[in-house]
């Protein structure tokens, strides 16, 4: 409401019981009254409040009204502020002519009418509030304007998560797809293959050797599912923040040049060889488990891509850190890429796409920061990769 907003009323006259019988006519609840009894007085007050109007007396010693009245007019803060001049000189002397040119908006004769007075005031006060409530509401407009500005882009930018979800899904359940069906194709051909044997009573097809390559063969497949399976689970218990570490104490060193002889047959058949430097020991406190997964996402990456070359794999202390380097030469990756890879269904190096649910490198980070630690990479196209794991002892 209009009477809420309270009007500052200003009142100068160098007599003080002028002051207070002006104070007497205009003063309610809803307003204050700020008396002065000069102009320097006066401006003082102007400085520091925010006035409805003012009523100024012509005839003061030192500055007088219609001075003012210029300096107010002059001033940014008080430019604007309705001017009343009060004078008790006679109508001859054009003090009214004086006052308006002075800026004033009404000029008024002792003695005072009272009832014109009180309208006067009432009407200005009036002008002040319905102004100062017209600002309030735009500038409530306004801040309505930012605050839906805010929330259609909140909820633009919501709707494009939602869109890059959607497509993330589709994608995830194409590529499981593939992927699955890989292993799974296998796994069904061996079976087939197996079944017209039998059918055929061809028992030369079931020798110990042939046996014994067959089990491998099935192993391989199985081993790969249950890999792919594994994945998914860890994002999901990423995801729930059930991603458990559970600490020993081993010696880094010794897991990496274990994880390197269990690697020897994907290393031959990707044609690649792999030089291993290490300090003895590099003992910490990890999870033994997990820590073997990201080096073995690495190692795979690495002959992955490395292009058939030499991969070179180091275990090293460095300031109060254990550190594990697996550097290829291959296809490298691309500045823009490399922001990427560690997000979730990632598979694209340089211009290559390439097998995986392209969760590796995302559950490695995830499994080296729950540790307290960090991954990253340096790369150059066709210059290879260097992948850095960083551990505290």
């Amino acid at each position: 409401m209009l009477s809420n907003i309270q009007a500052k009323l200003l009142i100068v006259d160098d007599l003080p019981e002028n002051l207070l019988a002006l104070e007497a006519l205009i003063k309610r609840e809803d307003r204050m009254v700020y008396k002065a009894l000069s102009a320097d007085e006066a401006l003082s007050l102007l400085l520091q409040h925010e006035f409805a109007m003012a009523i100024l007396d012509v005839q003061m010693p030192g500055m007088n009204g219609f001075e003012l009245a210029e300096l107010m007019r002059g001033t940014e803060k008080t430019k604007n502020i309705p001017i009343v001049f009060v004078s008790a000189a006679g109508r001859e002397l054009n003090y009214a002519f004086k006052g308006y040119e002075s800026g004033a908006v009404d000029f008024l004769h002792k003695p005072l009418d009272i009832h014109a007075v009180k309208s006067k005031v009432n009407v200005f006060v009036d002008l002040y509030r319905q102004s100062k409530a017209m600002k309030q509401q735009v500038e409530e407009l306004e801040q309505a304007r930012r605050e839906q500005e805010a929330l259609l882009k909140q909820l633009q930018t919501t709707q494009n998560e939602l869109e890059q979800a959607v497509r993330m899904r589709d994608d995830f359940m194409s590529i499981v797809a593939h992927e699955v069906r890989t292993p799974l194709n296998g796994l069904i051909l061996e079976t087939q293959l197996r079944k017209m044997h039998l059918a055929r009573d061809n028992a030369s097809a079931f020798t110990l050797d042939k046996m014994h390559a067959m089990v491998d063969r099935d192993e391989r497949q199985i081993k790969s599912l249950i890999r792919l399976i594994e994945d998914m689970l860890d994002v999901s218990r990423i995801r729930t923040g059930k991603l458990s570490i559970r600490s020993t104490r081993f010696d880094l060193v010794q897991l990496v040049s274990n994880l390197l002889q269990n690697f020897a047959p994907q290393v031959d058949a990707a044609e690649c060889s792999v030089a291993f430097t290490a300090e003895q020991p590099v003992v910490g406190n990890w999870d033994e488990f997990r820590i073997e997964q990201v080096i073995s996402n690495l190692l795979t990456n690495a002959l992955r891509y490395g292009g058939k070359s030499l991969i070179d794999v180091r275990v090293y202390s460095h300031e109060g850190q254990a550190r594990v380097e697996v550097q290829d030469r291959g296809i490298g990756i691309s500045e823009e890429n490399q922001k990427r890879i560690f997000q979730q269904f990632e598979r694209v190096s340089a211009k290559t796409v390439v097998a995986g649910l392209g969760l590796g490198l995302f559950i490695s980070e995830q499994i080296v920061a729950a540790h307290g630690g960090s991954i990253a990479v340096e790369s150059k196209i066709n210059e290879g990769a260097l992948f850095r794991v960083c551990l505290p002892l």
